[in-house]
């Protein structure tokens, strides 16, 4: 990969199809959430964000110039869950999993032991390597969460790695009970709550917590996020992904920016997310199950129901080791119910939606210029060529950071054409 940058306007042009996620941008009557512009597109780039949007031929001047060659241009994926701050391996986990033995919430004890043991550059290299890969498939802004210390020093060691290098930092202090608090479950929700909020809440921005049989049930759910909001920090939920429970009740209730995982849902859970469509997304993490051999949750039901819908990654050594939302999108066609159109919706516009971000997960004037050029005429390749990579050109804040190996790329920046 190449990093090139630019302080002055550039013109994308002879793109085979902008996805822009503005329906207002459709020519299909506003029936196209993405928004689609067909080609020959133009995108400019001014600065860290986009200028303009539209047909090649009515591009305003720039200073310098890009060809697409015919490319779908996108805009950078934005995954809203992962948890990237961690040391050790655990495949040997998944191979059991493979011959037939159920996931629980257990195995997460293995990486708190390994990552407190690791010192903060072990872990810093891997949260850096995970990004760098996720950037080069086209993620350009990746969430991330602690929740593999489990104690105070440990948890903050990490948010404040986490916060040197990721957009969007979350407090995962209650992903399970500390192994030293195995008889005093209470205990540890009162330092989740108190010592370990105090020295988290300044490196995060959100806070979650796994509500889950074999972690906390809700009414440590509640404490725990109630602690957290009281503290400035927003909730978000891992929620209904072993069974049926309270966390997607309780997502909504609070009003917390998703519940995430969505796996088992009651038909009251459904219409909550519907009617917190505004408020409240409903994230999910098809890797998860796809690692565990779960069953997958069911795009389709709440879609039509309104509710609004993100795809993630969920990015994690123990039940979802992948970095990759093409493969995430493939998932969710193949196996979730949804449609190409909905799934590459979800992966940018839905990501930002679960993140309250307005600058990203659009192609806008005046959003930033996080953009994904495929190799591919069309952003249905995503889930029509799985498992290829795709990604011609990543650009993040209007640099581009990345090129991929296609053939025939023509994307050698040149001044462009005076008058």
């Amino acid at each position: 990969m190449t990093t090139t940058g630019t302080a002055t306007s550039t013109v994308i042009t002879n793109i085979g199809a902008v996805v822009t996620n503005d329906p207002s941008r459709s020519t299909t009557g506003g029936s196209d959430p993405l928004g689609l512009i067909p080609g020959p597109a133009a995108v400019v780039v001014d600065g860290d964000r986009i200028a303009w949007v539209g047909a090649s031929s009515k591009a305003p001047a720039t200073d310098n110039r890009l060809d697409a060659g015919g490319r779908a241009l996108l805009p950078g994926f934005v995954d809203s869950h992962a948890h990237l701050l961690f040391a050790g391996d655990r495949g040997a986990e998944f191979a059991a999993r493979m011959s037939g033995r159920p996931y629980t919430a257990g195995g997460i004890r293995t990486t708190v032991a390994a990552t407190r043991a690791a010192a903060d550059a072990d872990i810093t290299a891997t949260l850096t390597r995970l990004l760098a890969e996720a950037l080069g498939q086209g993620t350009t802004t990746q969430e991330t969460k602690s929740g593999y210390g489990l104690t105070t020093r440990d948890e903050a060691r990490a948010l404040e790695i986490a916060a040197r290098h990721t957009d969007e930092v979350t407090y995962l202090g209650a992903h399970v009970v500390a192994p030293e608090f195995a008889d005093d479950p209470a205990g540890y929700v009162a330092l989740v709550t108190g010592e370990m909020l105090d020295a988290c809440a300044p490196h995060a921005r959100w806070v979650d917590v796994f509500c889950e049989r074999g972690a906390f049930d809700g009414d440590q759910a509640r404490a725990v996020l109630t602690a957290g909001m009281s503290r400035g920090l927003t909730a978000r939920v891992h929620a209904n992904q072993l069974g049926h429970g309270p966390g997607v009740q309780l997502a909504v209730e609070l009003g917390a920016a998703s519940a995430d995982h969505c796996t088992h849902l009651t038909d009251a859970d459904v219409a909550a997310l519907a009617d917190a469509a505004g408020t409240t997304v409903a994230t999910l993490l098809p890797g998860a199950e796809f690692s565990t051999r779960a069953r997958y949750p069911d795009a389709r039901r709440l879609l039509d129901a309104g509710a609004t819908v993100a795809l993630s990654t969920d990015c994690n050594p123990g039940s979802s080791f992948t970095t990759s939302m093409p493969f995430c999108i493939a998932v969710a066609v193949r196996d979730m119910g949804m449609t190409p159109d909905e799934a590459v919706r979800a992966a940018t516009y839905g990501g930002a939606r679960a993140l309250r971000r307005t600058d990203i997960g659009r192609i806008a004037p005046g959003a930033r210029a996080d953009l994904l050029l495929l190799d591919a005429p069309s952003h249905v390749h995503l889930a029509y060529r799985p498992g290829v990579p795709l990604a011609a050109a990543v650009w993040k804040d209007g640099v581009l950071r990345g090129r991929g190996t296609g053939s025939g790329l023509l994307l050698d920046e040149q001044p462009a054409a005076q008058p």
